[in-house]
């Protein structure tokens, strides 16, 4: 039987519905996920006994030769795929299923990324490595878990967001506690914290040539930091400007991507291109929604969000291709550098139903 407990938390904007055994939640939200609403999704992990019916995949990365995906769920579990099965002429449904499924964290998988070998996952406030060599052998170890240096030992803010700077070989990761924390990968040492955004970060960009990160947070700024020193260089309200606004939708940036002088970011404002030097938009793309991830990629911009579509995008604004997909919100976007074939994954919200 069913026990009558809803829990409803409603803003203006887009839906977002989950559906349990013990709980029915509805959440009705115009934006990624804000802390409440990812606390919330947490609760309902440890609320006893839970059936399962609707995952939601938050991140996902390719193996450093390309030939396997990791995607990370709001369970805390990492499924590893081989794309030559999965994707091959002959796949079978069998084939399509990860080869190994493991428990990675407590909480949601919001952010993972490779290294030349490892896999980094991050949950509610840790970051975990394990070997590519050893997942893709069905091996389950982690080889190290590191925690930023919080206010104190009981925070356990998410982190959303992972970049690493190969001018210092350093981890960038960014999160619920408003800051980024740089991480030695050598060492394993947190040794610089980055502090100015008002609320929590969302993603992060590197510009390595330029010794730069860029960071998009809720309270609508992208700021550039300076990666020696670990000061603000330029702090970018969005929002405020009049062709990027979009009021209906709020000021907070979800999406954030650098390539030399350019920027691209969205996600309450409308999508759209920066010239870093000049710190001026130069295309506004005419995207409905909001865009949870954005790309470069050769001569367009690939962008996903509040829609059932992969968009291509022209430089110059216009909309060259909408590809269909089943899912009414996609809320990732990978490319697979490391491979010659299967270029392009998505990840919707929710991915599928158990």
């Amino acid at each position: 039987s069913f026990h009558t407990y809803t829990i409803a938390v409603c803003v203006e904007g887009a839906e977002y519905g989950a559906l349990f055994h013990s709980y029915t939640i509805a959440v009705f939200i115009k934006q990624p996920f804000p802390k409440y609403i990812k606390s919330l999704l947490k609760t309902a992990n440890t609320m006893g006994p839970v059936e399962l019916l609707h995952m939601s995949v938050f991140s996902q990365s390719f193996s450093p030769c390309g030939r396997f995906l990791a995607a990370g769920n709001n369970y805390g579990e990492i499924a590893i795929f081989s794309l030559c099965s999965a994707l091959s002429p002959e796949a079978t449904e069998s084939s399509q299923k990860p080869i190994v499924t493991f428990k990675a964290h407590d909480g949601p998988v919001f952010s993972l990324l490779s290294t030349d070998g490892q896999l980094l996952s991050a949950g509610n406030g840790e970051i975990t490595a394990w070997n590519w060599s050893e997942l893709i052998k069905k091996g389950i170890k982690a080889v190290w878990t590191r925690r930023p240096q919080y206010k104190t030992s009981l925070e356990m803010p998410e982190i959303n967001a992972m970049v690493i700077n190969p001018r210092d070989n350093s981890l960038l990761v960014g999160g619920g506690d408003n800051n980024i924390h740089v991480m030695d990968l050598e060492s394993g040492v947190f040794k610089m914290v980055l502090k100015g955004h008002s609320d929590y970060i969302h993603c992060l960009s590197v510009r390595e040539r330029e010794g730069e990160t860029l960071s998009g947070s809720e309270d609508g700024a992208v700021r550039v930091w300076d990666s020696r020193t670990g000061s603000t260089v330029h702090c970018i309200e969005v929002y405020k400007y009049e062709d990027c606004a979009r009021p209906q939708y709020g000021k907070w940036i979800s999406c954030l991507t650098t390539d030399s002088d350019w920027m691209l970011c969205g996600g309450g404002p409308s999508l759209s291109l920066w010239h870093l030097r000049s710190l001026t938009p130069t295309t506004i793309f005419p995207l409905p929604g909001c865009q949870r991830q954005t790309s470069f990629y050769q001569d367009l911009i690939l962008s996903v969000g509040d829609s059932a579509f992969l968009s291509h995008c022209q430089l110059s604004g216009e909309v060259r291709a909408r590809i269909p997909c089943s899912p009414p919100s996609l809320y990732t976007l990978g490319l697979n550098t490391g491979s010659t074939e299967h270029r392009v994954s998505l990840y919707e919200l929710p991915v599928c139903v158990h």
